[in-house]
């Protein structure tokens, strides 16, 4: 266990960015301060009791009786705030420490859902940008409500060699991509298992993304639910990167409910270790490394980023698209987040923690 970001702490593992949102996605926000996040209530610890708590008891130490949870625990909370100009404010966390592999564990209770919303979990080296890679973890956009991991990297990494039997999900589509020089949409049936983010036959920086086709697993369908932990291992040794997402809570694998619950223990020999090969099959599998079509290199030296986004590059894009009702009586997505419309009540992260593993061996291997 190399982080426990939870309660309190939580935010000691972050940088605040403030300032308007990057010119790539363009969200109809501006990032603020610790301090003005704090002032404003859109970023704040609350201690509650956690429903989950008699569940798991009565899962794990077999515990009966009604007993109401008695363990107050932290979570956290990120919202938005409407301005008097328009744009909304909003919170990006950008981790302090730097990354080449992991286990990556985030149990969220209620994410960002909606018309116009666009919140991520993702890890990324943004100043060395797709050089260094960027793997999305959770990302969701407006009423999308399947779970879906993308890579995004330089030429030379896709995931045609994917062998069989190793995922439970699919691949995303890329389908009537405008020809670069006549315009006319390709009409070919694509699957997106190309990383690089300019590659001509899928949309511009698309990257190769798998689905979790079981769907109810992003956005008003997991909150729905009360949430779901999301998992992504990214294993340079054992060259593949592959991901997860159990919702509801209920189905979470047991050896990963005991590795959270136990994640808080002052001793080590007092927690218990995820292990990956415990679980069912992940819903995405990505070779990476040697004898695979993407070599490790395409990813490194990344951080971990979580923020809420409006409207933009791509909520605000697909406004006609996915938000239809609300498309009527607005003409852009930013016009609808002005209105200060009620429905945004929903866009916001109650997270339990963050939790992030790395192997014993591996770190002296490796070196650190």
């Amino acid at each position: 266990l190399v982080e426990r970001q939870e309660g309190d702490d939580f935010f000691g593992y972050y940088n605040f960015y403030e300032g308007p949102d990057s010119v790539g996605s363009n969200g109809y926000i501006d990032y603020v301060s610790e301090q003005r996040a704090k002032s404003i209530a859109i970023a704040n610890i609350s201690h509650e009791h956690d429903e989950l708590d008699v569940f798991y008891r009565r899962r794990i130490l077999g515990e009966t009786g009604q007993e109401r949870a008695v363990k107050r625990e932290p979570f956290l909370y990120l919202k938005t705030a409407p301005t008097e100009a328009g744009p909304r404010e909003s919170v990006r966390l950008e981790g302090k420490r730097r990354f080449n592999r992991g286990l990556f564990i985030i149990d969220v209770r209620h994410m960002p859902a909606g018309c116009g919303t666009w919140p991520a979990f993702w890890l990324t080296d943004e100043a060395n940008w797709p050089v260094n890679g960027e793997i999305d973890i959770v990302e969701g956009v407006n009423f999308q409500s399947e779970a879906k991991t993308a890579l995004h990297t330089t030429k030379g990494c896709d995931m045609f060699d994917v062998p069989l039997g190793t995922m439970t999900g699919s691949w995303d589509t890329a389908v009537g991509i405008p020809d670069k020089k006549t315009g006319i949409p390709d009409m070919t049936f694509r699957e997106a298992k190309n990383c690089f983010v300019y590659d001509p036959h899928q949309w511009i920086n698309q990257g190769c993304v798998a689905i979790d086709t079981d769907g109810g697993s992003l956005g008003v369908s997991l909150n729905d639910k009360g949430g779901g932990i999301f998992a992504l291992e990214w294993d340079p040794v054992y060259r593949h990167i592959r991901t997860w997402v159990f919702s509801p809570h209920t189905v979470v694998p047991e050896n990963l409910v005991k590795a959270i619950r136990t994640a808080s223990e002052p001793s080590p020999d007092d927690r218990v270790m995820p292990n990956p090969e415990e679980w069912p099959l992940p819903y995405g599998y990505f070779p990476i490394g040697d004898q695979t079509n993407c070599p490790g290199s395409k990813f490194k030296n990344m951080r971990l980023v979580l923020n809420t986004a409006l409207c933009g590059s791509v909520a605000g894009n697909r406004f006609f698209l996915d938000c239809k009702n609300e498309s009527k009586t607005f003409k852009t997505c930013n016009e609808y987040i002005k209105s200060r419309p009620e429905a945004l009540e929903e866009a916001y992260w109650k997270i339990r923690g963050v939790y992030v593993y790395q192997r014993e061996w591996q770190k002296a291997w490796l070196g650190k």
